[in-house]
């Protein structure tokens, strides 16, 4: 793809781990504004304008999800709802006007996962692409092989453990040692407890933020100092997790 196309946007090192969400909507106000809205909550977007633009994206990219308006000229979202259900692709999130119930039924029975009415919030589509991402069945993220170093501190991921410079050698659970993993991926970027789950559990149904917090207190008590107060994995409030340590791969 070129990197240079309006409908494309990749966030440099976080492409690999963050879900692909397509927007295929008519309106160019709504599907720019939307997917510039969705990318700062952390998502890759790429944007179609109908329906030959997204069976081509949908052939060549991994999506997580799509968003897809029902009505466009040419082939309408139904259609293209349909002959998604029918190939077993990803989930499907119905953009619908608010008189148009008969085409919300009719989208469900073709298989859409969820719809929204138009006018929407922003913030409600959000809410319902992660349930819907939530609930979608994938496989768990895979760890990397890759040594890194940070504090002072080397991991090595494949073995589930962690050597400090002073000799102190720490041994991590799974989810201890998946929860690092991505907090060494995303090395002083802020992430939300949602995204933390989208990326540690494989958006087990099963999670919770608590969870979250839970293993974070005890990676805490393995590697900091003074884990009452944090310097390495540090609580960004409203917002979420940062490993605040520039992190570098052996």
């Amino acid at each position: 793809m070129n990197p240079s196309d309006p409908r494309t946007e990749r966030p440099g090192k976080l492409e690999a781990a963050e879900p692909q969400i397509l927007i295929v909507d008519d309106a160019r106000d709504i599907r720019e504004s939307l997917g510039q809205y969705l990318r700062k909550q952390g998502y890759r977007t790429q944007l179609a304008a109908n329906g030959i633009e997204a069976r081509r994206i949908i052939e060549e990219a991994s999506l997580a999800l799509i968003v897809l308006d029902v009505m466009m000229p040419g082939e309408d979202g139904l259609s293209i709802c349909r002959w998604l259900t029918a190939r077993g692709g990803p989930p499907v999130i119905l953009l619908t006007a608010m008189a148009d119930e008969t085409d919300r039924i009719v989208g469900l029975e073709l298989g859409a996962d969820d719809y929204v009415v138009k006018p929407f919030n922003p913030r409600e589509l959000l809410a319902r692409i992660r349930a819907v991402l939530r609930r979608a069945p994938m496989p768990a993220p895979t760890i990397t092989a890759a040594r890194r170093r940070f504090a002072g501190w080397e991991h090595a991921p494949a073995t589930q453990e962690l050597r400090h410079a002073d000799g102190r050698h720490v041994v991590l659970t799974s989810g201890e040692n998946r929860l690092l993993t991505v907090l060494l991926d995303h090395a002083q970027t802020v992430l939300s407890r949602d995204r933390l789950l989208d990326l540690t559990a494989g958006r087990d149904a099963k999670a919770y933020d608590r969870a979250i917090d839970n293993t974070v207190s005890r990676l805490r008590r393995k590697i900091e100092d003074d884990p009452k107060s944090p310097r390495l994995i540090v609580t960004e409030w409203g917002g979420g997790y940062m490993l605040a340590a520039p992190v570098e791969t052996l």
